[in-house]
């Protein structure tokens, strides 16, 4: 809880204001030593007890258990820099594997460092200066919007081999979203550099729910892959295709103007995004209707390709109501 202090004022004109003892105490600060003062974006003045240091590496020890994955992700996420997994005897080839898995998953986590009883991950991007948020996030909805536009073309089209390339795609889509979640993590826990990036806590929260937007679509671009490989070889009528198409486009605009919405704050664009809305439901009724004389075997299939474009749309409109 904040306290109120007042300001003094020295016969020179200095002004002058006493710091809180057991603060002064627990940060190890004596008569002499120098602080480290900045002044944020918002005003406020930053007391840093060890004088602009950098922090200390943050390390994080793990047993082999029936959950090494996700606790590797979770250390991952909360920003620890070393990621130490031992045993008491040895580690075995299972958790080896598991390790090395989940480490291929992490964007800059790496092995630094294998004996028989114990694995040393480490990242090399302990700084994520080089990793603007803007930059991942602009990077990550670049490949699922490729996903999406493929993922679709490879259902029209009864392209298997397209649908398969689409599925590989989503483990950098992955990393990606991982690497800002914990760039992000990063910068909340750091006042200093989120006055560094120009990015404040609140931002850090928005940008957190966009890439959980996008993140999602990459899973649903991977689950109507699997439809169209299940499909298997089987083809759309002419008139479906091009409603499909007409679809897929009106939708992807959507996307597109919702991230640009929010990247640049436009209001008007934002606004745009849900206008698009009717044209989007009178396409959507019309695939409906001519599905209808589709096959019975093909009808889920095109219940499920709708349900994904629409879903591409209603995600766009969430991020563009991030902008207000």
């Amino acid at each position: 809880m904040g306290e109120s202090r007042k300001i003094q004022q020295t016969p020179t004109g200095t002004f002058f204001v006493c710091l809180p003892r057991d603060w002064a105490n627990e940060s190890g600060l004596k008569k002499g030593v120098e602080v480290n003062l900045e002044v944020t974006s918002d005003g406020k003045l930053l007391v840093d007890p060890k004088n602009a240091a950098e922090p200390e590496p943050k390390v994080a020890t793990l047993c082999v258990g029936p959950f090494l994955g996700r606790e590797i992700v979770g250390r991952y996420l909360l920003g620890y820099d070393t990621i130490n997994i031992e045993a008491k005897d040895r580690i075995d080839a299972n958790a080896r594997k598991i390790v090395k898995s989940t480490a291929s998953s992490l964007a800059g986590l790496e092995i630094v460092e294998e004996t028989i009883g114990k694995i040393s991950l480490q990242s090399i991007s302990q700084q994520p200066f080089g990793f603007l948020p803007e930059k991942i996030l602009q990077r990550n909805h670049g490949i699922v919007a490729g996903m999406i536009r493929d993922v679709t073309n490879s259902f029209i089209n009864s392209d298997s081999e397209l649908a398969k390339s689409v599925v590989s795609r989503d483990n950098e889509s992955n990393r990606l979203y991982f690497l800002l979640v914990r760039t992000l993590r990063t910068i909340i826990q750091n006042p200093r550099l989120s006055d560094k990036l120009g990015i404040t806590p609140i931002e850090c929260l928005d940008y957190r729910l966009a890439a959980s937007l996008i993140e999602g679509i990459g899973d649903a671009c991977v689950q109507l892959a699997s439809n169209t490989v299940a499909l298997n070889g089987t083809k759309l009528s002419d008139e479906l295709r091009k409603l499909l198409f007409e679809l897929q486009s009106a939708c992807c605009e959507a996307d597109e103007q919702a991230l640009k919405a929010f990247l640049t704050k436009d209001i008007s664009l934002a606004e745009n995004v849900r206008n698009l809305r009717g044209k989007i439901e009178a396409t959507n009724s019309n695939v409906e209707r001519v599905a209808k004389e589709s096959s019975v075997d093909l009808m889920p299939q095109l219940l499920a390709a709708v349900s994904f474009l629409r879903q591409i749309y209603e995600r766009s409109v969430d991020m563009a109501d991030l902008v207000v």
